[in-house]
């Protein structure tokens, strides 16, 4: 192998290892949103995993919101998987099936 293209080899193993890094750290951040005036809250972690929503009871019927609240966790983490299952699958047929990474 030639000089240059060991150093190339180099970088984009230092690149991935970050990128790794990155992904690992993202788990751990997480932020907060609330919306109509407070009537709605939700958690997310630097990977969209929702992590928690709450919902005010004026706004619902007060024996359905923890129920309400479970599902509407599950469908949102649900589409999230899709969703970057979908995009996987493209970049794969895009890269013709090559792992790139930090490419979903």
């Amino acid at each position: 192998m030639s000089k240059g293209l060991t150093g190339i080899m180099k970088q984009a193993q230092m690149i991935q290892a970050k990128m790794a890094q990155l992904r690992e750290n993202a788990a751990h951040n997480t932020a907060g949103a609330s919306v109509g005036g407070g009537a709605v809250s939700v958690v997310v972690n630097g990977e969209n995993q929702l992590l928690s929503l709450t919902i005010q009871q004026e706004i619902v019927k007060p024996a359905d919101t923890e129920m309400l609240q479970e599902l509407i966790m599950a469908a949102v983490n649900e589409a999230q998987k899709k969703v970057q299952s979908e995009l996987s699958d493209k970049m794969s047929k895009i890269t013709g099936g090559m792992s790139i990474p930090g490419l979903f």
